[in-house]
């Protein structure tokens, strides 16, 4: 077996080659994996308790199971909005658990696990950290789905290589995220979804692929085409940020859809589900 993973990084606990069934994941309100298809919403940043559960009333309304939200923001300006932190947390999980939904939301640093933990049902490690090698031990310790999005300019070994990082902690609930990768061309774009890596995945791990044209497209009237295109291409669920006023959004309102464009979408894109499955 070590023979193996040395002549090919790709084929460890993660891939088909020792695991040729699809890893199914349950969590109290979805499964994913499979021929499921799962569609996830909510704010970029929590903002409000007002805020969240009027989003996620939205969100359940469109068919999504899983309510997301930043408490934890990591940004690239150090003036930026951070997020609301512990009081976040709290909102978000009254929130999902007034819905009867699943919350996820994004942990940044190990030194965070326990606390998040306590609260979330499945943890988001972002873009920034899919190479914090202590991050993604901590998570594998934990008996919790993990989300895994895709590096900026990760090649895909990278990526499955994070992945067993959490794996060869025991935690083997993981999911894999495209959210686009950085391009040459950013004028119009906000990074580049590569669709193509969707069915490469699918053939060379068992576990669930989704996507996230919110922040592959960057700006709101890209995001319906870009994501239509990843389920296409066989992604396995959607996430996508909302907000009922973009333009007053703490983070990323470019990129948010109102709630009405979110059914638009979810609706679409189930369709093509059903049919490409």
């Amino acid at each position: 077996v070590i023979e193996i993973i040395a002549e090919h990084p790709a084929a460890m606990q993660v891939s088909r080659t020792f695991h040729p069934n699809d890893t199914m994941i349950q969590t109290a309100h979805s499964q994913i994996g499979g021929d499921n298809f799962n569609l996830i919403a909510g704010p970029d940043a929590i903002e409000s308790a007002e805020h969240v559960l009027a989003m996620g009333k939205s969100a359940k309304a469109a068919g999504a199971t899983i309510l997301r939200g930043g408490s934890y923001k990591p940004r690239t300006n150090p003036y930026s909005f951070q997020g609301l932190g512990e009081q976040g947390l709290k909102w978000h999980r009254i929130a999902a658990d007034a819905l009867g939904m699943d919350m996820m939301t994004e942990v940044m640093s190990p030194a965070d696990v326990d606390l998040v933990g306590q609260y979330t049902d499945i943890f988001q490690i972002g873009t920034r950290n899919m190479q914090n090698f202590a991050l993604l031990k901590a998570v594998g310790q934990q008996d919790k789905p993990v989300l895994l999005k895709r590096g900026m300019s990760a090649t895909v070994d990278e990526w499955l290589s994070a992945a067993e990082y959490i794996a060869s902690e025991g935690n083997t609930q993981i999911m894999l995220m495209e959210r686009g990768i950085r391009s040459f061309d950013q004028k119009y774009l906000r990074n580049t979804m590569d669709v193509s890596v969707i069915p490469v995945l699918r053939e060379l791990t068992h576990l669930p692929i989704l996507a996230d044209p919110s922040h592959a497209a960057g700006v709101a009237e890209h995001v319906t085409a870009t994501g239509l295109a990843a389920v296409a291409a066989g992604a396995q669920g959607l996430m996508i940020e909302i907000h009922d006023q973009p333009t007053k959004a703490l983070v990323d309102g470019k990129q948010a859809l109102t709630p009405g464009q979110m059914v638009s979408l979810f609706e679409k894109s189930q369709a093509i589900h059903d049919i490409v499955r």
